[in-house]
């Protein structure tokens, strides 16, 4: 609980699901939290929320797909509080569909949010944190991140790159005494599947595929939290998320033929049109 304490947090998607509730237990555990969303309304919300429970937090508006604005923050951070302790690159955007189904623009701003916004923050935060000589920075990826999945090949490549992208600026930035982890949730209770864009998929069928296994959002925070504390590389969060990975990596080819077997047979039900 200590190794919060008075450390200085930016979390970018911090007005809603993961973002928020991690946002509420640093603040809880006695980090300064800066709520980063592109509604800032919103972001202020939660940050209010937290100073109502005795917590140190303010808000942000921050469109993570804007590099000068993410560097601005980071920026305006370092000048008011003397340095950036972790930085917590969480927002992200989803899409659904066969492939053959995507329009140019949702791979647009799946790649601009998911991957760019990413390098951004790295970008902006990672040569301060040289500096202090210390800095933990945690980007959100997924358990699609290491497991492919039907239907979300726009989705996964972000997330694949997400890892790629952590897991070897954790090789270099240990050697300047800043940590990289990159969290890879299951499903989880973030409202996040309401939110995603559908392509010529039933979003009903879906949702009533993931809701028995939501994990609450709170337990997901905690979880994210410990991970971060051991400095691990992959926090993998939800049992379904280490049960893929696991069976992956054991057997690729044979985890393939199931997944592909099981789309094909949902796949009158969840898929809409020819």
């Amino acid at each position: 609980m200590k190794d919060f304490a008075d450390r200085i947090a930016i979390l970018t998607g911090g007005a809603s699901g993961i973002g928020r509730a991690v946002a509420e237990e640093m603040a809880r555990r006695g980090a300064v939290v800066v709520v980063a969303d592109r509604d800032g309304e919103r972001a202020e919300g939660v940050a209010e929320g937290i100073r109502r429970a005795g917590g140190r937090a303010r808000a942000a508006r921050l469109d993570v797909t804007d590099a000068g604005a993410f560097q601005a923050l980071v920026d305006a951070t370092v000048e008011r509080d003397g340095r950036l302790d972790y930085l917590f690159n969480n927002a992200g955007v989803g899409v659904t569909g066969e492939v053959r189904d995507l329009p140019a623009a949702a791979w647009d701003r799946v790649i601009d949010v998911n991957l760019r916004g990413v390098v951004h923050g790295v970008r902006a935060a990672y040569p301060q944190m040289i500096r202090q000589g210390s800095g933990h920075i945690f980007n959100t990826a997924c358990v699609a991140g290491l497991v492919p999945f039907p239907m979300t090949a726009a989705y996964c490549a972000t997330k694949h790159a997400v890892v790629a992208l952590s897991t070897a600026l954790r090789a270099e930035a240990a050697a300047l005494g800043v940590r990289v982890s990159v969290v890879c949730p299951g499903v989880v209770d973030t409202g996040m599947f309401e939110a995603i864009e559908y392509f010529r998929v039933d979003k009903g069928a879906v949702l009533a595929d993931v809701r028995p296994a939501l994990m609450p959002v709170e337990k997901c925070a905690r979880a994210i939290l410990a991970g971060v504390r051991r400095n691990r590389a992959v926090i993998l969060v939800t049992a379904h998320a280490r049960l893929a990975w696991w069976l992956y990596r054991l057997a690729p080819r044979s985890f393939l033929r199931i997944t592909s077997l099981a789309y094909r047979r949902a796949r009158r039900r969840l898929r809409t049109g020819p």
